[in-house]
């Protein structure tokens, strides 16, 4: 069997007129940490949604464990095994930790994630389970997002804008969980405008510049200017793979 999980093809994606995502190519392979970084406006976002089916491409394709998705509607690519953690969390504000929870765990898949196995992650949750969700700070609330895809138990987590609005102690605590769910045997894609964070946790680095590829590789063969020159758009000669 492949080790490709997830094959992205040429995909291009439209906001209306605007070119969001142009002519973009990469694979997630089973058991790896992906980061797609890139600066704010760069079609990071727009790329996880387009993925996760809640963003419709206008060419190319998106092919998960080897069946073409590009038309699968979210939902199905949830119980097909893709599961996304939206920027900005979009946690259902008037219920509870606990019913926020049972939301992801109310079509889960078979695996080794459950309400329980999040308590376990997080400590803190048990005794606040039924404290309504917007009475929690921001990385509590990114802590519940997280919990809530993981249940659906996928075989490739996406996480958008992982560490936006929050404080570099909780973003760290959240980054350090991220070895253990792999060794669940989940993949993880992670869109980050925190390069070092990013790069730091990533078996590959994908960079996105105006919606194209500037860059791409294994953290430790990319140079720090490399990825600066990719990242801010100091040179676009350099869209080879560099692995």
């Amino acid at each position: 069997m492949s080790d490709n999980l997830l094959v992205v093809e040429n995909l291009t994606v439209h906001h209306g007129q605007l070119l969001a995502v142009d002519d973009v190519s990469f694979n997630v392979d089973r058991g790896e940490v992906f980061a797609m970084i890139g600066a704010n406006g760069a079609g990071k976002s727009t790329l996880m949604r387009t993925i996760a089916g809640l963003q419709k491409l206008t060419s190319g394709s998106i092919t998960f464990k080897g069946q073409d998705i590009s038309a699968m509607p979210p939902h199905k690519r949830v119980d097909f095994g893709v599961s996304l953690v939206p920027e900005g969390r979009r946690l259902f504000a008037s219920m509870t930790l606990e019913e926020n929870l049972q939301v992801g765990e109310f079509k889960s898949n078979k695996g080794p994630f459950n309400i329980n196995r999040i308590y376990e992650l997080f400590p803190w949750m048990p005794d606040r389970r039924r404290q309504l969700a917007w009475q929690f700070s921001g990385g509590e609330q990114q802590a519940i997002a997280l919990g809530r895809a993981l249940v659906t138990n996928p075989e490739l987590l996406l996480i958008d804008e992982l560490s936006l609005g929050l404080a570099p102690i909780v973003i760290e605590k959240i980054y350090a969980l991220i070895p253990e769910i792999v060794r669940e045997g989940l993949s993880v894609m992670i869109v980050e405008q925190d390069v070092a964070q990013g790069v730091g946790v990533a078996s590959r680095v994908h960079c996105l510049l105006e919606g194209r590829t500037s860059l791409t590789g294994v953290p430790g063969d990319l140079t720090s200017e490399a990825i600066e020159r990719a990242y801010f758009g100091a040179d676009l000669s350099g869209t080879k793979d560099h692995q």
